[in-house]
């Protein structure tokens, strides 16, 4: 069964066309210059593959919430999974969303400009102009009303979102929204764990985006809860 993804009808731009894949746990919207949906389920399948029979050898993957030693053994989304998971000090399947719209994203650069792919509130951007990536923050007053843009130089690159307030999101704190950039989709996913750990009150705002900032290949994060606001490093805050 797929939640519902109501936010998806708020996409408001229009030069792109938008198709939906699934499979299993994966809900991929994906928005291009043309419809590409079936060349993204073959993509989609191939990597879940290599993610699931890589559990299937090594079943702590998919459980621990604690980083794993590197594996030069792995598949690299895999590998890519666990680089971000040593990173952020988080389990590497805390990586998973963004590790697979990156994978299936840049592939599909290679038959459009343009790639956005949204996958559970993790999203990869491959972008030729500049697009904004509204933050949902649940019953936080600054839901959907700001946002982060991407400009051309900035892409492929990765904003995702964890929350510990809304959402399918596995969080230890209460953040409505721990948003993080990165060039590395994977990162940026976990990054966005590790952010929303940190915040059980609007006075652990500050505090924790100026940490998770500090960690290397992080272009900068964002952080909500209730009306408070906190953000760090250089990303581009915007309405919407």
């Amino acid at each position: 069964m797929f939640e519902p993804r109501t936010y998806r009808a708020k996409v408001s731009d229009t030069d792109l066309v938008s198709f939906v894949v699934r499979e299993k746990e994966s809900d991929l919207l994906i928005r291009a210059k043309s419809n590409l949906a079936r060349k993204a389920a073959k993509l989609l399948s191939k990597y879940r593959k290599q993610i699931e029979a890589y559990i299937a050898r090594h079943p702590e993957f998919a459980s621990t919430l604690e980083p794993l030693s590197e594996d030069p053994n792995a598949p690299e989304i895999v590998r890519q999974m666990l680089r971000a998971g040593i990173l952020t000090g988080v389990g590497p399947m805390a990586g998973i969303a963004g590790a697979i719209a990156e994978r299936v994203g840049m592939e599909l650069t290679e038959f459009s400009p343009d790639v956005i792919v949204e996958n559970g509130g993790d999203v990869f951007l491959k972008v030729t102009k500049p697009r904004r990536v509204a933050i949902e923050a649940g019953s936080s007053p600054l839901s959907g009303k700001v946002g982060i843009e991407i400009h051309p130089g900035e892409s492929p690159c990765g904003v995702c979102t964890s929350s510990g307030t809304h959402g399918h999101s596995l969080s230890l704190g209460c953040a409505d929204a721990a948003t993080v950039v990165a060039k590395d989709t994977a990162l940026a996913d976990a990054a966005a764990t590790a952010l929303g750990n940190k915040i059980n009150n609007p006075k652990d705002l500050k505090k924790a985006v100026t940490e998770i900032s500090e960690i290397s290949g992080l272009t900068g994060c964002l952080a909500i809860r209730g009306d408070k606001l906190a953000i760090a490093g250089k990303i581009h805050i915007c309405d919407i």
